[in-house]
């Protein structure tokens, strides 16, 4: 990790991104690596450093894409991301988001997702959050979507919106502007997941990991 504190991204680290978005190819990283070093993943470890200790253990993704089963064979992603405890942040040049949740859930994890929603507790808990998310400003995506109800359910069900979801997260997105060059971007970031906490908790508690294969 980065022992600099964190100050915000320069504004070439959006640039960077621009240029990888026009030309993404092996030359073209190479030449201007030592600007994503510097300007995008400095930065970026600089800030979950600092939100670790409030948010949990940090993995910083790869810039290069699995390219193996996939069409699209542009070798490098066009985003720089973590997660941070079951937290997500990613910067590219459409600018900062903020995650958490399921964004895909195994199929055991799906069938404890929804029995929690179908249950009046638990389902009432959730839609209240979702609700109280939506009304601050957050997304919320389920992933991929049921067209009809699953097995078991009534189309007219009061939360069959969320029971079609096959997973369940919440997400803020900042478009570019001059803050994100500044330390400000750790207490938005923070005010952000703390408000997807809720959700988060409902999901651990109700769902919880994959079992094991």
């Amino acid at each position: 990790m980065s022992e600099a504190g964190f100050s915000g991204w320069p504004p070439e680290a959006l640039a960077w991104f621009e240029g990888l978005e026009a030309d993404n190819s092996r030359a073209w990283f190479q030449a201007n690596k030592a600007t994503y070093d510097r300007c995008v993943r400095a930065p970026l470890e600089a800030l979950v450093a600092e939100l670790e200790p409030a948010f949990g253990e940090v993995k910083i993704f790869r810039p290069y894409r699995d390219v193996r089963f996939s069409a699209d064979k542009s070798p490098y992603k066009t985003q720089a991301s973590a997660i941070v405890g079951p937290y997500y942040v990613q910067l590219s040049a459409d600018g900062l988001l903020a995650g958490a949740g399921y964004h895909h859930m195994a199929s055991d994890q799906l069938a404890r997702y929804r029995a929690a929603v179908g249950a009046d507790g638990s389902g009432e808990e959730l839609a209240g959050l979702v609700e109280t998310l939506e009304r601050g400003g957050y997304g919320v995506a389920g992933g991929e979507l049921l067209r009809s109800a699953p097995r078991g359910f009534q189309r007219d069900h009061p939360r069959i919106r969320l029971l079609r979801h096959k997973g369940l997260s919440a997400y803020k997105l900042w478009p570019p502007a001059p803050w994100l060059h500044t330390a400000a971007v750790k207490g938005e970031l923070t005010t952000a997941w703390l408000a997807m906490a809720p959700m988060v908790a409902w999901l651990e508690r109700e769902v919880g990991p994959p079992e094991e294969v």
